[in-house]
């Protein structure tokens, strides 16, 4: 994985908080995921149609805990 990655976090979280995660995309498509609180750790790598299922997932409501 390139480390040239340009990680990006929710427009949601507050400034100063470490407890959300980031998500980086690639030349390949693929989308890259990491937890703030330990950026120099371990990554999920989606490829392109897996990270379209997944939000299309989150836009459907399928996660949704209610």
């Amino acid at each position: 994985m390139s480390q040239d990655l340009k990680w990006f976090k929710s427009s949601r979280s507050q400034p100063q908080t470490n407890d959300c995660v980031e998500v980086a995309g690639d030349v390949d498509g693929c989308v890259h995921v990491r937890d703030t609180k330990d950026r120099t750790g371990p990554t999920l790598t989606f490829g392109p149609s897996e990270w379209a299922a997944f939000v299309g997932g989150v836009k459907d409501g399928e996660f949704d805990m209610t």
